[in-house]
């Protein structure tokens, strides 16, 4: 056997807000493997999320193979559309659920991991004010803001981060294959985000190498009902479509996600790097749909 032995490993995965995700599918797979799990989460979600928790609203879900139950070493409040906490307006800074949280930058967040050591970073997180704009409706503002959120906000995680983590750590983010093929309906400058996010892996995983022996890779899964997806359309047509004309002919789940990401995050992907790896039943493949 070659177990994916997480053990002693500390992950943090940003982008956690409620239990549907592929952030929070990714925490549960590193747990399973033995890896303290934090967590960092959207301030407008950060204190209904603690309060499910408290509550026992997630129990279900947190239950991991074995009987235990997934727990967060810690729960930091994070926005990624900030790198220090002088960047952010002031009207931010005194909203109701944001002035109580102290420092809920990408800079905050680095300052707090500081003191803990930190061996895998997971960024899973995207915004695009207008994404339900086709791109030729869509604002520069709202463009600009797609690709801060969605796709610097990696950089600057590896950029803050990656002088923290224990050589040979590994960085991973989560793309969709609307970086290359044409989507309708993901607009608002999303798949140039993407695109963008793809690209910069690949300069991230040359330069986070020479500077720290660190590994950053790519997961891109087929369509999912999250929350964010269910925001942006018909999600359920994108899935029921992908399911007909992929080679394996179901819907990608999160926990095939979470395994994948895992697996890059081990030991046993120690020679991957730079590389987007495609969860989506082999629909990316294709060059004609057959679908039936």
């Amino acid at each position: 056997m070659l177990p994916i032995d997480l053990t002693g490993k500390h992950a943090l995965v940003a982008g956690v807000g409620d239990d549907r995700g592929f952030g929070f599918a990714i925490a549960k797979a590193l747990a399973e493997c033995g890896a303290k799990i934090s967590i960092a989460t959207w301030p407008p979600l950060y204190k209904m999320f603690k309060l499910s928790l408290e509550k026992g609203r997630l129990d279900e879900a947190l239950t991991l193979r074995d009987g235990s139950k997934l727990s967060f070493a810690a729960i930091y409040p994070f926005d990624a559309d900030y790198d220090r906490f002088d960047d952010v307006p002031a009207d931010v800074r005194e909203h109701r659920r944001y002035k109580e949280l102290g420092d809920f930058t990408i800079g905050g967040l680095a300052a707090a991991l500081a003191g803990e050591g930190v061996d895998i970073v997971v960024h899973s997180l995207a915004n695009a004010p207008e994404v339900k704009n086709p791109l030729v409706q869509t604002s520069r503002a709202g463009y600009l803001a797609a690709v801060g959120t969605s796709a610097y906000s990696f950089v600057s995680l590896v950029q803050q981060l990656g002088p923290l983590m224990r050589r040979g750590g590994s960085f991973l983010s989560l793309s969709y294959l609307a970086s290359e093929r044409v989507f309708p309906g993901y607009g608002g400058g999303m798949s140039a985000a993407k695109a963008a996010l793809e690209s910069d892996a690949r300069v991230l995983a040359y330069e986070a190498a020479r500077k720290w022996g660190h590994r950053v890779n790519v997961v891109s899964p087929g369509p999912y009902a999250s929350r964010a997806a269910q925001a942006i359309g018909p999600v359920d047509q994108m899935i029921e479509y992908a399911r007909r004309a992929s080679p394996l002919q179901s819907a990608v789940t999160a926990d095939e996600v979470g395994a994948t990401a895992a697996f890059l995050a081990s030991p046993l992907a120690s020679g991957i790097t730079g590389t987007v790896v495609y969860v989506d039943k082999g629909f990316s493949a294709m060059g004609a749909h057959v679908v039936g």
